[in-house]
């Protein structure tokens, strides 16, 4: 739809452009009589545009709209009977206008002729050259008239009218569920298509999202960039940090009803609780063993597997628990475990 409004418009555009050349032909032409009074030329103008405007007598059968030339009435009609005669002969798309072809083209050739004279970056059409200047320039012309937010394009002013409107208008054919956004559709598709595109070049682990993939990269690299600023210790992961924050709150609300012992989360609780119950949920499917925790079936399933997801940064010799690499690079550092000593002795 909003493709049909672009062209209306700079086919509105290309119109007005028409009118207003002939427009200066005429006022050019009576510019050359000196002793014509203003009011003349005023009348002049008036007259002008009046007959321009009754040529429009091609008129769409459909929406009304009327046309100066029986060639854009043509092209006008296409929007309603869906002909699209031009089509790209590298992948089959096709379109209603000749120029659309042409524009299109771009994508396949590469080729990009507009180009940014403050940043250098090059654009395959005006438009999209036009909407980007608007970050060098600040521009943010469409405004929400729900929360005032600002955009530098329509089409995002549009899309974030969808949080005030509560429409969803990609739905999801297998599930139902429905989307804002298309690219929130395809990123769900991939849930039902069991897509994973984005592989761990360290483990071979297979992942539907690369932010998903990054997150799990630093399982690999221990990069621990969230850091507790009550004790300094850093976590892989925020939710870790978040989970670790709760050492530190001295209120401890959740009791165990077998023990007393308290936590600060309902979470860890329930974790505790399985040790006096004896429930062990989770069964691997290869050798029946069971498990209290989630995590440790996981970790168990790497025997089956084969999976050893660290490795050592000095000898490339990989393992499937953390504490095992750990223990093993004590061998390249020289680092010594820490021993407890008997006193008593």
């Amino acid at each position: 739809m909003k493709h049909t409004e672009d062209t209306e418009e700079q086919r509105e555009l290309m119109e007005e452009s028409e009118e207003s050349e002939e427009l200066s032909e005429v006022e050019e032409k009576h510019h050359d009589k000196p002793r014509e009074k203003p009011s003349s030329r005023s009348k002049t103008k008036k007259t002008f545009l009046k007959k321009r405007r009754a040529k429009k007598s091609f008129t769409c059968t459909q929406c009304g709209k009327s046309f100066t030339t029986k060639q854009h009435l043509d092209v006008h009609m296409r929007i309603h009977t869906g002909e699209k005669p031009f089509a790209c002969d590298q992948c089959g798309k096709s379109f209603s206008r000749s120029d659309s072809l042409k524009k299109h083209m771009r994508i396949h050739t590469g080729e990009k002729p507009h180009a940014c004279d403050q940043c250098g970056k090059r654009f395959s059409n005006k438009q999209n050259l036009e909407y980007h200047m608007r970050i060098h320039t600040g521009e943010k012309p469409f405004m929400c008239d729900q929360c005032e937010k600002r955009f530098t394009n329509k089409h995002s002013l549009d899309v974030h009218m969808r949080i005030h409107t509560g429409e969803r208008p990609y739905v999801c054919k297998q599930c139902g569920n429905s989307f804002t956004r298309s690219e929130h559709l395809k990123e769900h598709m991939k849930i039902h298509t069991g897509e994973k595109p984005f592989t761990c070049d360290q483990c071979g682990k297979s992942f539907r999202q690369s932010s998903t993939l990054n997150v799990h990269m630093k399982v690999h690299t221990g990069e621990k960039s969230f850091t507790c600023d009550q004790c300094g210790k850093t976590f892989l992961w925020a939710s870790a940090l978040r989970t670790h924050l709760t050492v530190h709150r001295k209120e401890k609300p959740h009791s165990c009803s077998v023990c007393e012992k308290s936590f600060s989360l309902l979470q860890n609780l329930q974790t505790h609780e399985k040790i006096h119950t004896g429930v062990k949920a989770y069964m691997c499917f290869e050798c029946e063993k069971t498990f209290t925790h989630e995590i440790s079936l996981k970790v168990h399933q790497r025997i089956h597997t084969g999976e050893k997801p660290y490795k050592c940064s000095h000898c490339d010799k990989r393992f499937s628990h953390s504490s095992t690499l750990k223990i093993h690079e004590r061998i390249h550092t020289g680092e010594k475990p820490v021993t407890l000593y008997n006193n008593s002795t």
